[in-house]
């Protein structure tokens, strides 16, 4: 397929996947350069207000929050560095967030770390802090040696009462949580609770990384479809390849299932030209984002309240919205990759009428010809059924019909030419 003239790249080299060009995209070109090694990040996750869980993704403890509890969180960084420092957030809180104790450490699988290895994070100097409504915080460096794909264990104490969480409402790792104080804890012994979500962990940073990819939109990059903690979800993948080829490149997953472009969502945070800014443009190091945005704008659900407001979109309006994020990226120098949006016909909950796919079609059109995007994955024909292309292919889908099983989100990131994270 093909990319800007502008960018003076070598001809392209797409992979060809189920009968079509996956990617558009430059030729491999060899290692990443090497730019000035400062922060950046090597996990991440988009924040969103409390909300109560549902049936799909269980119970969370965002409406009630915490009080005199440690909670221990368990993430994979994509690359890793001499030094660490974790970034909290209290974007949604309505009150300041005390933390009493925090600590990061090497994880020994679920809520157990090596016995050991657990550092004391500080905060200024402090081994507390406040973190006023609407903030963040990142803590102080901590010398740790960490390589690509190196699970950590960062955990929190809450001494007083936080209110309701700041936090992200679906994930594929469990958080756990203890009564009392437990941050030194290397055993999982009082870590008897836990739930699929993650609370006011924004960030896990590193140095030496050349820098990082923002994974930045909806399900398909939030991982609905994944096996729960198996590293499956397409940002996870991605950072596998890049690991393999040893380029010092990092991977945040900003996706939201359920977000949108052009509204704010109850049940899936706030519209995604408005969170750009904060889940992509403002994390350290950041060099290219990765799009997928416009199916729950295209989508007809009667009655779905996190739906509301706003009703099915145009092909144009969710253009014109792509289009804004693509400004303020360039803007910002940053590589952008457009994503196409996935097969949406024969989902198992409403979400496909036929004026549903005539929109779709056209956004994916302008998404592979319009040349606005740097490059192109297309993840519409990566995932479609060689047999009806509008539904998902058999053995690329979850069990919902919609959503990619592991194997499409490998098929995805293997249609990802790494060429173009120059």
């Amino acid at each position: 397929m093909r990319r800007k003239p502008s960018l003076g790249l070598a001809g392209a080299v797409a992979a060809v996947l189920i009968g079509a060009y996956a990617w558009s995209g430059p030729s491999p070109a060899g290692a990443v350069s090497h730019r000035p090694a400062g922060w950046s990040q090597s996990w991440g996750a988009a924040m969103q207000r409390p909300v109560a869980g549902g049936a799909d993704e269980g119970p969370n403890w965002s409406t009630e929050g915490f009080k005199d509890h440690s909670l221990r969180q368990v993430v994979r960084l994509s690359t890793g560095g001499a030094q660490v420092r974790v970034r909290l957030s209290n974007v949604y809180g309505t009150r300041p967030l005390r933390i009493g104790a925090a600590a990061v450490a090497r994880s020994a699988g679920g809520a157990t770390v090596w016995p050991g290895s657990t550092v004391t994070l500080r905060f200024g100097g402090s081994p507390s802090a406040t973190v006023p409504p609407g903030a963040e915080i990142v803590s102080d460096p901590v010398p740790l040696a960490t390589v690509p794909l190196e699970k950590l264990a960062v955990t929190l104490r809450f001494p007083q009462a936080t209110g309701p969480a700041t936090f992200h409402r679906f994930t594929t790792q469990p958080a756990y949580r203890a009564s009392g104080d437990h941050v030194a804890d290397p055993s999982p012994e009082a870590y008897t609770r836990s739930t699929d979500a993650l609370y006011y962990l924004a960030g896990v940073e590193v140095t030496g990384s050349t820098g990082t990819v923002v994974a930045f939109g909806d399900s398909l990059i939030d991982g609905v479809g994944a096996t729960p903690g198996a590293d499956a979800r397409l940002p996870d993948v991605l950072a596998e390849r890049l690991a393999a080829t040893r380029r010092p490149l990092g991977v945040v997953n900003a996706g939201i299932g359920g977000n949108r472009l052009r509204y704010d969502s109850p049940c899936s945070g706030e519209k995604g030209t408005a969170r750009f800014a904060r889940d992509v443009l403002d994390r350290p190091g950041v060099r290219a984002v990765i799009v997928h945005l416009g199916a729950n704008d295209l989508r007809d659900s009667p009655g779905d309240p996190c739906l509301r407001p706003g009703g099915p979109a145009t092909a144009a309006q969710v253009i014109d919205a792509q289009r804004a994020l693509i400004r303020a990226a360039r803007a910002r120098g940053l590589t952008v990759v457009g994503t196409t949006i996935l097969p949406m016909k024969g989902a198992l909950f409403p979400v496909w009428t036929p004026q549903v796919e005539k929109e779709r079609d056209a956004v994916n059109h302008w998404i592979r010809t319009s040349g606005a995007y740097d490059a192109v994955l297309d993840a519409d024909r990566i995932l479609a059924d060689p047999a009806d292309p509008d539904r998902p292919r058999p053995g690329y889908v979850f069990q919902d019909g919609l959503h990619p099983n592991d194997a499409g989100f490998q098929a995805l990131a293997r249609g990802i030419d790494l060429g173009v994270f120059r």
